[in-house]
């Protein structure tokens, strides 16, 4: 899911508020080039599900990651009350009055890049239909606590236990798509920093709109991450591409969504691929998503993997800092 900077902070009115509308407000309009053209034809293929109690898990995800960039998984080992808990207080949150949310408002004039965003603006005035709010959550040395909302109660607590999960199993997903690759099992998470692995917390809302067919919740995009593990609930709307049409990944519930990020991509040498998304929104339901971005440090260079470099299979991408492709790929310059 995207983590555009280019933020609306300032701005009080949020998407709940243009929800109550009959009309949909032209700035969130998708531009022509946005709108399905994939309404004929077979039905979309399904996203690959994988169980990760059955002794082949490793296998397919390989294969998921080549020909998807996506999968969900069940049987993941992350219990049901801690995923339960973190979606109550996002809920609660984005529950909350305008202003209190306000209190949390990113501002990256003054150097806050956390916080709560009350609409993302993408070129001119084209607006995507969603609310979020993101913050670090790992390591210790990249959280700041004090952009960390302290309503609803137990937010925090409710934040580092998932936490704690999404560690764990970020380690068994990079060691199965290192064996994958041929590596060995600790040659992902050590190409991304190890123990400074930055973890970050997301929360999408993405409100009834009144004509859903002419918005987006997020515009197609890849993560820049290494990883997204996301938590959907069970209005559906996230849509992957593959093969010049946009597929539906169903709602499974108990099931955590993965995507293959940017860095995976490179550091493969596009042995893995980049999934491109998007969301679609509801005319009667609110989306809500809950996705961690498990990425570099912003100072460690990332390129691809020396063993996959060879004669025949040269370097397909170049090594940067994550901070320099970060921010390249936002401002749209080359990489």
């Amino acid at each position: 899911m995207v983590r555009g900077l280019a933020g609306m902070a300032g701005v009080a009115q949020s998407v709940q508020a243009s929800s109550v509308g009959a009309q949909h407000p032209p700035e969130f309009a998708r531009s022509d080039s946005e709108h399905d053209k994939n309404k004929a034809g077979a039905a979309p293929a399904e996203i690959p599900v994988i169980d990760m109690s059955l002794s082949c898990y490793g296998a397919r995800m390989a294969e998921a990651a080549r020909e998807w960039g996506i999968f969900q998984v069940v049987n993941h080992g992350v219990p049901p009350s801690a995923v339960s808990e973190l979606q109550r207080v996002g809920r609660e949150f984005f529950a909350l009055p305008q202003a209190e949310k306000q209190r949390y408002a990113m501002d990256p004039s003054s150097g806050k890049t956390e916080g709560y965003v009350s609409t993302m603006q993408r070129g001119g005035n084209q607006k995507t239909w969603a609310d979020f709010l993101f913050h670090n959550v790992a390591p210790p040395s990249a959280v700041n606590h004090a952009v960390w909302p302290e309503k609803p109660e137990g937010y925090r607590e409710a934040n580092e236990a998932y936490c704690g999960h999404m560690r764990r199993l970020t380690r068994t997903l990079f060691e199965v798509l290192s064996a994958g690759l041929g590596l060995e099992e600790g040659a992902m998470a050590e190409a991304f920093g190890g123990d400074e692995v930055v973890f970050l917390h997301k929360i999408n809302f993405y409100p009834p709109c009144p004509q859903p067919e002419l918005a987006l919740g997020v515009a197609p995009h890849t993560d820049l991450s290494a990883l997204t593990v996301l938590v959907p609930n069970e209005v559906p709307g996230l849509q992957v591409s593959r093969d010049g049409r946009w597929n539906d990944v169903e709602y499974m519930p108990g099931a955590l969504i993965v995507h293959i990020g940017d860095q995976i991509e490179i550091l493969s040498n596009g042995r893995y691929k980049a999934v491109l998304h998007r969301t679609t929104v509801s005319k009667e339901k609110t989306r809500m998503s809950w996705p961690v971005f498990v990425e570099p440090p912003t100072e460690l260079v990332v390129g691809p993997h020396p063993r996959l470099i060879t004669g025949e299979c040269p370097a397909k991408y170049k090594a940067m800092k994550f901070k320099d492709y970060k921010y390249c790929k936002i401002n749209k310059l080359p990489r």
